[in-house]
């Protein structure tokens, strides 16, 4: 059986950054443990540390599958579960960025969609997500 290592304090001071920079505030990032398929055998699952943290009406997992080596996701619910196109990402700060701009494209395109606007409203070229430095 594998052992992943937990997070480091650098990557949870990473990732907390982030968040309060996209936020504007401190947001709780909770610890947890998340059983997930990293080999071919769809039985065999490895227990992984998490980072767990919800924003406006949005959840965010964040696992950590090997060491420098992340998978994330967002959802609404159980049935509305969204990832980032990466399967794998080598730099925390990239993977939580990257979920920061895909959940915030995805709730600006929702809020465009609820008031009426159109594709061509949709398409203005500008971006709307998190400050990227």
């Amino acid at each position: 059986m594998t052992t992943i290592p937990d997070f480091t304090e650098a990557e949870y001071k990473r990732a907390a950054a982030l968040l309060f920079e996209r936020y504007g505030k401190l947001v709780p990032i909770q610890l947890a443990d998340s059983e997930l398929q990293l080999g071919a055998d769809p039985a065999q699952l490895t227990l992984c540390p998490a980072f767990y943290w919800n924003e406006r009406g949005a959840h965010f997992i964040l696992c950590k599958v090997a060491a420098d080596r992340y998978r994330c996701q967002f959802f609404y619910s159980e049935a509305e579960q969204y990832g980032t196109g990466c399967d794998e990402y080598d730099d925390i700060g990239s993977c939580v960025l990257t979920l920061l701009q895909v959940q915030s494209d995805h709730e600006r395109q929702l809020a465009s969609i609820s008031s009426g606007a159109t594709a061509a409203n949709l398409s203005d070229g500008d971006y709307h997500g998190p400050l990227v430095v």
